[in-house]
């Protein structure tokens, strides 16, 4: 994840005269190598012409050497947000219209990224109230400019709540959790994963086969429970998903289980009737924790759909699978800003450990800045 946006700004924040002097310099020592061949040639000319000729030859190359580094440097500078928003600032107070200038480069990189529009002009703000009408030390401006992205990415993002102390915290159990997201997110095996981070942490759960429609859903989270040996409550296709939910947070209440993990069928959240059932299903087990599953990789539908559902059942977190896939993770960087929700987990493969707390500081790892 972060892949193609941590290469693109690793390449902007590298200091723009490293290469423009190691290029010069090498200009120069080609200069006076080719001087001093010469200068071991035999001929026959007198001293003077000798002495006149070399003493050309180094203000030629010296002069060669000269024009090699603005021309370098000015190509570096002219290239990306970072260098053009350096070199504006170190001149004068930052104006509103270097920085909108500036800040192209950028918006495009992000765009390209599936970073949402939304996101992406939240970003602009923030990085604006930084930055505009600010007069920065040359030394400093290179820093101050790499804090205020920092800043600014981290404003899109919710930190999570700790899940096992929201656990902890409920006096009365069974703490309930409900997942909904569409079809082929991944959401069965998310709940498994998250079954098997709640028993390494030493927290007792109870699977709920809500799904009663998509065929082998029910064998399919059964298994999962067979293979974590965690009990799993489940009726037949077609059955009511709300009652099933119901069934399970009675048999966790009598068997004294901390948490009760609650699948849900796939279902679009352009269908306003599967909409309805999902509220129905809310009020029956009346859920702690409501995450809504969705693909990484999706990008702006993941986050469409966020919206949507969050909208109609009202979201607390989000879970997002196939983050280890996911080359531009721009959903990553917009999702909360969008729904205002957190993101809890991010899924990085099948296994039932590959599930990775969620971050601000792993995010900004991960793109670089950290």
């Amino acid at each position: 994840m972060f892949d193609f946006l941590k290469k693109k700004l690793r390449t902007w924040l590298k200091k723009p005269e490293e290469k423009s002097v190691k290029k010069s310099s090498r200009t120069k020592k080609v200069g006076k190598k080719e001087t001093e061949k010469k200068l071991r040639k035999q001929d026959t000319r007198t001293k003077a012409e000798k002495t006149a000729e070399t003493e050309a030859e180094l203000i030629i190359a010296e002069a060669e050497a000269k024009v090699t580094v603005p021309e370098i440097e000015e190509k570096e500078e002219s290239g990306n947000f970072f260098t053009k928003l350096l070199k504006k600032i170190t001149t004068s107070k930052l104006s509103e219209n270097d920085f909108d200038d500036s800040f192209q480069d950028l918006e495009i990189l992000l765009l390209e990224n599936n970073v949402a529009l939304d996101a992406v002009d939240a970003l602009r703000k923030s990085l604006a109230s930084q930055l505009i009408g600010q007069q920065i030390k040359k030394t400093e401006a290179a820093a101050r400019i790499q804090q205020a992205l920092k800043e600014a990415i981290m404003s899109l993002l919710q930190e999570p709540p700790s899940l096992l102390e929201q656990i902890h915290s409920k006096e009365e159990k069974p703490f309930v959790i409900l997942f909904f997201g569409i079809n082929g997110t991944g959401k069965t095996t998310s709940i498994a994963k998250i079954a098997y981070f709640l028993k390494q942490n030493n927290i007792s759960c109870a699977l709920a086969a809500g799904d009663t429609f998509r065929a082998a859903s029910i064998e399919q989270l059964e298994t999962h429970a067979n293979n974590l040996k965690v009990p799993i409550v489940k009726s037949k296709y077609g059955s009511d998903p709300a009652s099933v939910a119901f069934d399970a947070i009675k048999y966790a209440k009598s068997h004294k289980i901390q948490c009760v993990l609650i699948d849900t069928a796939g279902r679009m959240y352009t269908k306003s009737n599967l909409m309805k059932e999902m509220e129905k299903i809310i009020r029956i087990s009346k859920p702690d924790l409501k995450l809504f599953v969705g693909e990484s990789i999706t990008g702006n539908d993941a986050i469409d759909q966020a919206k949507v559902f969050n909208d109609t059942a009202g979201i607390d977190g989000i879970i997002l699978t196939k983050a280890d896939i996911d080359k531009k993770a721009g959903t990553i960087l917009s999702v909360s800003h969008i729904t205002k929700k957190p993101i809890y987990f991010l899924g990085t493969g099948q296994s039932y450990n590959d599930l990775l707390p969620f971050t601000k500081k792993s995010v900004l790892r991960n793109i670089g800045l950290e």
